[in-house]
C-alpha cells in the first residue's frame, strides 16, 4: 500500500505523469514487500513552493508513504535517487530544489476496513 505523492510548481502532461508513474512503480521494489500493484500516485502540479524563500525557480515535495513497522534506510536512499532523478529529467526540477518526506505507518485503511 505504498502512496508516493509528488507537489510541484510546474505544470505536467499527461505524458509526464505517466512518465513519472512508470518511474516511481521501478522504484518502490526498492523497498522490501512493495510494487506498483498497490502503488498510489496522486500529482498535484502548479502549486506556489517557496524553497529558500524563493519561488522564481522549479521546486517539489514529495511525500512517500507505506505500509509496515520499518524500512531499511538503503530503501529509502535508493527511492530518493529515483525520485530524483525522474523528476529532474522528466520535469526538469532540480535536486537541490526537492524534498521528500517518508512515512511508514500500521494505521492503513482501503477497501472499508483497516488492515
Amino acid at each position: 500500500m505504498p502512496v508516493i505523492h509528488t507537489h510541484v510548481s510546474v505544470s505536467t502532461t499527461p505524458e509526464q505523469r505517466e512518465a513519472l508513474k512508470a518511474a516511481y512503480g521501478k522504484a518502490i521494489t526498492a523497498v522490501p514487500g512493495k510494487s506498483e500493484g498497490w502503488l498510489m500516485c496522486p500529482f498535484e502540479d502548479n502549486m506556489p513552493i517557496y524553497f529558500g524563500g524563493s519561488d522564481d525557480k522549479p521546486a517539489a515535495y514529495v511525500e512517500v508513504n507505506v505500509f509496515g513497522r520499518s524500512v531499511p534506510g538503503s530503501a529509502w536512499e535508493k527511492l530518493t535517487e529515483s525520485i530524483m532523478a525522474a523528476l529532474n529529467s522528466t520535469l526538469g526540477i532540480p535536486e537541490d530544489r526537492t524534498y521528500i518526506r517518508y512515512t511508514a505507518t500500521t494505521d492503513w485503511g482501503w477497501n472499508g476496513g483497516n488492515f
